[in-house]
């Protein structure tokens, strides 16, 4: 069937968005051609620096005809309806309608319709000016003296479909055929036939249309080039994915840098060829330490093979890494300690104060959060007084991703400043070379006091942690109690003041609080009573329903996680161990059927509390137990709910449900052999409370009423 084929080529698209592009325009086409009543059978999308494609494949030449029968009146319908029927189904007059009997409605007029089909080309010459025009670019620009708006200069429309041009145009922009490549190695512009014979030329232009092909090929190449060195390259799939929307033919090239630099932070010279230069960085596989090289990606294919490429890179690096070398130096002739009053001239927020007030609200949550972790209570405050410290400094000024790492180096190296003079000094170590950077003082002798200075310095710098779903939680118990006193803090203050997040749109990162904070309990077993934490209700539902999503994303069902949720508990450990245990329990065949069993006994009681003259505060009364069924159940729960209580006490879930799993058999036999409304009220009273028992024991793991099945 024939294939279409668009390209939109403008100006450098934006690295960052052209994922996404390619995205959104293979969903705006398809949502175009299926509301115009085309099916097709494949489609792709493709995104390079300077352009955006797709690719139809199985479009018909046109749209069927369709053929439709319209009733009408019947024959004696007044004038008025039969005129109306005619103009609507489009007749000249009645005669070009026929009748149709029918034995018990009479008869009446039906007209056959036939809509025809509608050629595919005349469909696309609508669909793609329409598409320009709505693309949903995070940012858009108008040049000229037009209205169209595009992401950068719009250039070129290619619209080929079955091998001819689609007409259309858009601000002066006429669709053809033509494309070009490589700004730099292209031939000029080319006419294209359809998509093998432009992915061809493109290919011989010196552009590499996959993105996933470009990804392939740097990190190939600049592993290659590693190798050859004895390199490790590090790999970096943000930075790989930013790079690859840069180059439209990728040209690997491995450069050197000044060793002296590697006396600064290994962060802080990853982020400056990260973050400034799009730089790869690579190890010393001898040392793990960082290599005084760099990987960078070219566009241009360079005839000496990159070195004057190479040579140009490094004196920029050179000059962006000796700003960064006059910030630590700078940075280091003050302490943190001495930073601290800086913070009340930064606003937290207009209504919550300045980040000193936080800070200070940050020491008393510390300070009563410590014992809970283990934590000492004089260190968690102190690591709390200097948490935010970093904040003032030349380096996190520059670079905003380093706080907190750079807050550690900086408390580290008050370790050096303290120390007697040529004692345990890193630059006096190693006979000689280049002295270790400032993060390897860790292991150097080093006076009383220092242990706890690097529990303060790792809790600055893991305070922020959790930042993502992949990043670690802290693990040592001040950084536990200072990144949980930091995240409750946040979200106590933006909740008390009403800036919730809304929808899609949270801009004080409230959502990873609460998951911070949910991961830190759950990861490092910690039980905390969260409504003492967090007397705001709404704020407790937030964080429950961060709870609940993290859970369903870990492949927990939404059935089991209401079950388990409706008991109330603020504990986060427990909550999650009871939605673990109640899943685990319901794939074994004991507790499938007692599930079925205990939502029986649930519809029996709610029927009855509708009843005025039943009380569920009834107990049983082991006298009037006649059946043996009755009898078994009653002992069964004795043994169960002695064992939950055991098992509850100890926080073991796994065995407060096997113990309930084992109530299958009894329960069974229950509801198989004995009647519930006995002709004698007090027996039924009394097999209701047996009821009654069966639920209250069973809830203190979970409302089983609200399972599936």
């Amino acid at each position: 069937m024939p294939q279409f084929l668009l390209e939109l080529f403008s100006e450098e698209i934006p690295a960052r968005m052209q994922k996404r592009a390619a995205e959104d325009l293979k969903k705006l086409l398809m949502d175009a051609l299926s509301k115009a009543g085309f099916l097709p059978t494949d489609m792709a999308s493709f995104s390079a620096p300077r352009r955006l494609v797709a690719v139809v494949e199985g479009l018909p030449v046109r749209t069927a005809d369709v053929r439709e029968e319209r009733k009408g009146p019947k024959l004696d319908a007044p004038l008025p309806a039969i005129e109306g029927f005619v103009r609507a189904a489009g007749l000249t007059n009645i005669s070009e309608a026929r009748v149709v009997s029918d034995p018990k409605k009479g008869d009446y007029y039906v007209a056959d319709l036939v809509k025809l089909g509608r050629a595919t080309a005349e469909a696309l010459t609508e669909i793609i000016p329409d598409l320009i025009r709505n693309f949903p670019w995070p940012k858009s620009m108008r040049w000229g003296e037009g209205s169209l708006r595009w992401v950068r200069p719009l250039h070129r429309i290619l619209a080929v479909f079955d091998g001819e041009v689609v007409p259309c145009a858009i601000d002066g922009i006429v669709a053809d055929r033509i494309s070009e490549g490589h700004r730099f190695h292209g031939t000029g512009p080319f006419a294209v036939k359809n998509f093998e014979d432009y992915q061809d030329q493109l290919a011989k232009a010196h552009v590499v249309l996959d993105r996933e092909h470009r990804k392939a090929l740097i990190k190939a190449e600049a592993q290659t080039l590693c190798q050859a060195r004895n390199l490790e390259l590090i790999e970096d799939e943000v930075l790989l994915e930013e790079v690859c929307g840069l180059v439209d033919e990728p040209h690997v090239i491995l450069g050197d840098m000044d060793p002296s630099f590697l006396d600064l932070p290994p962060e802080v010279i990853r982020l400056t060829l990260r973050v400034n230069q799009k730089y790869f960085v690579v190890r010393d596989p001898k040392t793990g330490g960082l290599a005084p090289h760099f990987i960078v990606v070219s566009n241009v294919k360079a005839t000496d093979g990159g070195k004057l490429i190479a040579l140009g890179n490094a004196r920029v690096l050179a000059a962006r890494l000796n700003d960064a070398r006059y910030f630590w130096d700078l940075d280091r002739k003050v302490s943190l300690e001495s930073r601290v009053p800086k913070l009340d001239t930064l606003v937290f927020h207009e209504k919550l104060g300045s980040v000193g007030d936080k800070v200070r609200r940050m020491i008393e949550l510390a300070g009563e959060i410590a014992p809970l972790v283990g934590a000492d209570v004089a260190q968690a405050q102190h690591a709390a007084l200097l948490a935010k410290a970093d904040l003032t400094t030349e380096m996190v000024g520059e670079f905003p991703e380093l706080q907190g790492v750079m807050g550690r180096y900086y408390q580290l190296n008050e370790i050096v400043l303290s120390r007697p003079t040529g004692e345990g000094d890193p630059a006096q170590q190693g006979g000689g070379g280049t002295p270790p950077s400032v993060g390897s003082v860790d292991s150097s002798p080093a006076p009383q006091g220092s242990t706890n200075n690097q529990v303060i310095a790792d809790a600055i710098r893991d305070h922020y942690k959790p930042v993502g779903p992949s990043d670690s939680v802290p693990s040592e118990p001040v950084a536990i109690a200072v990144a949980l006193a930091d995240k409750l803090d946040s979200l106590t203050g933006f909740f008390a003041i009403g800036e919730k997040p809304t929808g899609s749109g949270d801009p004080y990162a409230l959502r990873r609080a609460a998951l911070g904070v949910i991961r830190i309990l759950r990861d490092r077993c910690i039980h905390f009573q969260l409504t003492h934490w967090v007397p705001n209700h709404s704020l407790f539902d937030f964080i429950l329903e961060r709870l609940r999503v993290a859970l369903r994303d870990e492949g927990f069902a939404p059935d089991v996680l209401e079950a388990a949720f409706a008991i109330p508990d603020d504990d986060i450990v427990r909550i999650v161990a009871r939605v673990a245990a109640l899943a685990k329990v319901l794939k074994t065949e004991d507790g499938a059927n007692l599930v079925a069993g205990l939502k029986r006994g649930a519809n029996i009681l709610r029927a009855e509390e509708k009843k005025a003259e039943w009380s569920k505060d009834v107990a049983v009364d082991a006298a009037l137990l006649a059946a043996e069924a009755e009898q078994g159940l009653y002992q069964g729960l004795e043994v169960a709910k002695a064992a939950v209580t055991k098992a509850l006490g100890a926080d073991d879930y796994d065995a407060a449900m096997v113990a309930l799993a084992n109530l299958r058999q009894p329960v069974d036999a229950f509801f198989d052999t004995v009647l519930i409304n006995d002709p004698n009220p007090a027996i039924r009273l009394n097999r209701l409370a047996l009821l009654v028992d069966l639920q209250n024991t069973s809830e203190q793991i979970a409302d089983f009423s609200k399972l599936a099945g």
